[in-house]
């Protein structure tokens, strides 16, 4: 007797034999048994979930002559030529060898002609969606209103590529991919039946490479088995389907949160010597850091699909590690895969990468940051205490001091408020012991004014920090040092930063703006271009009156000559 393949020996023949489509099996077997039958079904999902294995024993369960309702016997004359492929009333159908209009005409005439032995005629058109346009519209007609004794079942890997039109006049049915835990399980019944020696950590390997398909799992342990024997080992898993060692991905994992570039460089060393395909192994990587992200943010790791001991590795890295930490090689290895892609030198990509990964360092947490920056202010203030003085930048005034040559008024008014920016700087160093928060606020503010009752503050360029002393309890806590700094009770006025003037150039502009219309309408049209042209501005009195200024001697000789 010939071989038969596991994925063909162990095919479901009941609905009860499929794995991980619950959602799917048991809504049929309700409709069989209700006789709530659609006239057209269409099973959409990933390779090797089930879905033309499901097609045929919903043909056999409707079609069957013994057993129950949902409940395919087997073992009547329908469900016997059913499984041998040999019915005449259920037509399994190739899409894409059967695409175009001439198949879809001959597969519409003959609905038109009654079952010979069986309830109903059932047609199972496998890859539906390779069909060519004309030939879904040759069978819109028949799917909107087939005859009775005529089902169809779809079934599709590519759902979205099946006009809307089709889709609208089936019942529709989404199968999963299958957990890894569900295929070890099954994988575990079949090696036991088939007197395979396996362990559960090489089902793993084979579960996880296959992909969420049972039927590839199956295949995958029948080549497995081909290669080995009757006894397998871990080794000969990963060496016959060429899957990256899991020691390896771990090692070079803990390599990189460690921050140890050698043993990287070891590690890749070790890939390139083994064979491996470079590239395959920067997506585990990948998939690796992925992991130990998702294991530190969903606790029940649900969306993990890792034996126990891969867990339990993968949640001790992800502790060490850090959410910031692992966001930031996440980013760093979705950065550089295009590089990577593209290269012809992937092995220096690599190296490069994984030391960069290296070296990243480790990040803290915001609350681990506050607690540093409060940690740093009682050092501060402990050094204080002890009588050393740290030492402050002081705040330099940037405000231009525009001073007329000929307002000395003005020139002893900027003079007070320079000497009231030394008491403000005096202030700022005595604030930086207090509170660095509000130093490093304060010290990118405009000093405006200082008076026996008030200081007057104008807001920063920084609009991050401009509303910070709108908090009641901030601005209490700056009235408060000020009191005590200045010894008396003063009232601190903040005011925006548009009011950022210079006292001097209020009082020198507003001198300088009665003449000003005068003497620009004395001076010559080019030089009214030019300071029309450039934004000019006047900053003295008339020509004679400033050379007079400059050089009275001069002046004076001249009147001494008119006489």
């Amino acid at each position: 007797m010939p071989y038969e393949v596991l994925a063909r020996k162990w095919r479901p023949q009941v609905f009860q034999d499929v794995i991980g489509q619950e959602h799917v099996t048991q809504t049929l077997t309700n409709a069989i048994k209700t006789d709530r039958l659609a006239h057209a079904y269409l099973f959409s999902g990933a390779r090797g979930v089930g879905k033309t294995s499901v097609a045929r024993i919903l043909a056999k369960a409707i079609n069957c002559e013994q057993g129950e309702p949902g409940i395919p016997c087997n073992q009547c004359q329908s469900c016997v030529e059913i499984v041998d492929g040999s019915s005449v009333d259920v037509q399994e159908i190739d899409g894409a060898s059967n695409r175009g209009i001439d198949e879809i005409r001959d597969l519409r005439e003959n609905t038109r002609y009654m079952p010979s032995s069986s309830k109903y005629r059932i047609y199972i058109i496998d890859e539906v969606h390779m069909l060519t346009l004309p030939a879904f519209n040759a069978l819109l007609k028949t799917l909107e209103e087939p005859p009775a004794h005529v089902k169809f079942i779809f079934a599709t890997t590519e759902y979205h590529k099946v006009p809307m039109t089709i889709l609208s006049r089936c019942q529709r049915f989404d199968f999963k991919r299958i957990p890894v835990a569900q295929l070890i399980s099954q994988l575990e019944k079949i090696g036991a039946k088939e007197g395979i020696e396996i362990s559960k950590s090489g089902l793993a390997l084979i579960a996880t490479e296959a992909e969420g398909s049972m039927r590839d799992a199956e295949s995958l342990l029948d080549q497995v088995v081909s290669f080995t024997g009757q006894k397998v080992e871990d080794r000969h898993v990963t060496e016959i389907l060429g899957i990256i060692d899991r020691d390896i991905m771990m090692g070079a994992t803990r390599a990189i949160i460690e921050g140890s570039p050698k043993e990287c460089l070891e590690i890749v060393d070790q890939i390139y010597n083994y064979g491996y395909d470079i590239k395959e192994f920067y997506r585990a990587l990948m998939g690796q850091f992925r992991n130990l992200l998702i294991s530190l943010i969903v606790p029940q790791n649900s969306m993990l699909d890792l034996s126990e001991s891969e867990l339990e590795e993968v949640s001790r890295l992800a502790e060490r590690a850090g959410s910031e930490k692992l966001q930031a090689l996440m980013n760093l290895l979705i950065n550089r895969e295009e590089d990577l892609r593209f290269t012809s030198h992937p092995r220096l990509i690599l190296e490069a990468t994984m030391i960069k990964l290296c070296h990243l360092g480790d990040f803290l947490s915001f609350g681990d940051l506050l607690d540093k920056i409060e940690s740093l202010e009682k050092r501060l203030l402990g050094t204080l205490a002890s009588g050393e003085s740290p030492e402050i930048n002081r705040l330099s005034d940037t405000s231009a001091q525009w001073v007329s040559d000929s307002q000395q008024e003005d020139h002893l008014h900027s003079k007070d408020v320079n000497e009231n920016a030394l008491t403000w700087d005096d202030f700022l160093t005595y604030l930086s012991s207090k509170s660095k928060v509000m130093f490093n606020i304060l010290k990118d503010w405009h000093f405006q004014k200082l008076n026996e009752r008030t200081l007057e503050i104008a807001k920063g360029s920084q609009s991050f920090s401009s509303n910070y002393f709108e908090d009641t309890d901030k601005y209490n806590e700056l009235s408060n040092y000020c009191r005590d700094f200045f010894k008396r009770n003063i009232k601190v006025r903040i005011v925006g930063n548009s009011q950022v003037l210079s006292k001097t150039k209020s009082s020198a502009s507003a001198e300088q703006r009665r003449p000003e219309a005068k003497i620009r309408s004395d001076l010559p049209s080019p030089v009214q271009d030019i300071l029309h042209m450039f934004q000019g501005e006047i900053i003295g009195g008339s020509p004679a009156k400033r050379a007079a200024h400059d050089n009275p001697d001069a002046l004076k000789k001249k009147q001494e000559v008119t006489e």
